[in-house]
């Protein structure tokens, strides 16, 4: 990994790497957080930004520092899909760059770059925890899109993740907007590859191993069309699986409200890997 940029924080280190992915076959930037006192102890919390994001909108919006420094949590942030020369794009903003789903994709022009599921799933953990020397103790989390991925990439990775939440998720994308216009582009039209990235339909099929924290704002724009929490309410009840919805009166979808609720879910992670 080569170090772009680094920054004292709360007595701990703000650093930004560029590397050369190999499941997406481009360069990519992620941001990580070390704690001071970073080791081979020190537990990772990966978080997934949404729609239109880069690695940098929670680095510099979240607020997530002060408190991953008291808490002696190492914050690791990769970017939203794969970008460069060659790599395919959309005109519109919720396919293409900043829209890679946390998907394997199956279809042109999609398939030569855009496999996040694997990136973030495989390839971060073995290339950051390796090369940084700190532990397999995983906590994963993320905002809309990134809430997506975080609660798939979990529920089809038990065993690896000891804690896991979303801040105001795309809850089953097989039946929202956002979700079929990228599954039908990166995935084609096979439904068994869609119910295989949807938390809904994972979190139904089996119990999940840990409690799952969701927050929602009560005047998200996207709450009724794009995120459907309660469907994955009632998977959770179908599976008997533990998941804590908190719903917030008067927020939103913005950043504002993912920094409001940014400590209570940092909190929430290191209980859970400590």
């Amino acid at each position: 990994m080569e170090l772009i940029e680094k920054h004292l924080a709360f007595g701990g280190e703000q650093r930004r790497y560029r590397h050369r992915a190999k499941t997406l076959n481009c360069d990519m930037t992620l941001s990580v957080f070390l704690p001071p006192g970073a080791c081979k102890e020190t537990p990772v919390l990966y978080w997934l930004s949404g729609l239109t994001c880069t690695d940098e909108n929670f680095v510099h919006k979240a607020g997530a520092q002060r408190i991953a420094a008291e808490l002696g949590l190492a914050l690791v942030v990769p970017d939203t899909s794969p970008r460069g020369e060659g790599v395919a794009d959309d005109q519109a903003d919720d396919l293409g760059l900043g829209a890679g789903f946390y998907v394997n994709a199956t279809q042109a022009p999609w398939a030569e770059h855009y496999r996040m599921y694997d990136y973030v799933s495989r390839e971060l953990p073995e290339l950051v925890e390796g090369r940084l020397g700190l532990s397999g103790k995983r906590g994963i989390s993320g905002h809309s899109m990134g809430g997506h991925g975080a609660l798939v990439i979990a529920l089809r990775n038990r065993h690896c993740y000891r804690s896991v939440s979303a801040l105001a998720p795309i809850s089953n994308p097989l039946s929202c907007p956002w979700g079929k216009k990228a599954f039908a582009a990166y995935l084609g039209d096979n439904l068994a590859d869609w119910e295989s990235y949807d938390a809904a339909t994972l979190l139904a099929d089996a119990k999940a191993p840990w409690p799952i924290r969701v927050d929602v704002g009560m005047d998200d724009p996207f709450l009724d069309e794009q995120l459907l929490v309660d469907e994955l309410v009632s998977a959770a009840d179908s599976s008997g699986s533990e998941l804590v919805l908190h719903k917030r009166a008067g927020y939103n979808h913005s950043y504002f409200f993912v920094a409001t609720f940014m400590e209570d879910h940092l909190r929430f992670h290191a209980a859970q890997l400590k």
